[in-house]
């Protein structure tokens, strides 16, 4: 019963982050790690023996702490691309800054000659 449980919700939250694709609010780059937790997650809901036996040769006596173990690694890697195309975003919102202050001079000093030839 809690594996047909396990996998509904793996389902739903995989539809979900598809439907947040397709409508534009999550773009896929961001999407992926996503949709793969979700892959990873009804892959171990279908075989649950492989992920006892996978804890088991890791050293955890029980297979919850592997699962928790393993999702705090996920979130901790989930964590540094996020934080990685973050900074990324950072680095172009400061050059379009820049761009637009470049643009702004430009434009006050055509503003201004404009004013000398036609005043």
């Amino acid at each position: 019963m809690i594996k047909i449980f396990t996998l509904g919700i793996l389902i739903i939250f995989v539809f979900l982050i598809i439907q947040l694709c397709r409508s534009g609010r999550l773009t896929f780059k961001y999407a992926v790690g996503w949709l793969c937790f979700g892959a990873i997650g009804i892959i171990g809901a279908i075989f649950d023996n492989f992920v006892s036996v996978l804890a088991h040769r890791c050293g955890f006596i029980v297979t919850s702490n592997f699962v928790f173990f393993a999702l705090m690694i996920f979130f901790i890697i989930l964590s540094l691309f996020l934080t990685t195309f973050l900074c990324q975003q950072n680095k172009r919102n400061d050059i379009m800054a820049q761009k637009i202050a470049i643009m702004a001079l430009e434009l006050d000093y055509l503003k201004e000659r404009s004013k000398k030839d036609h005043g």
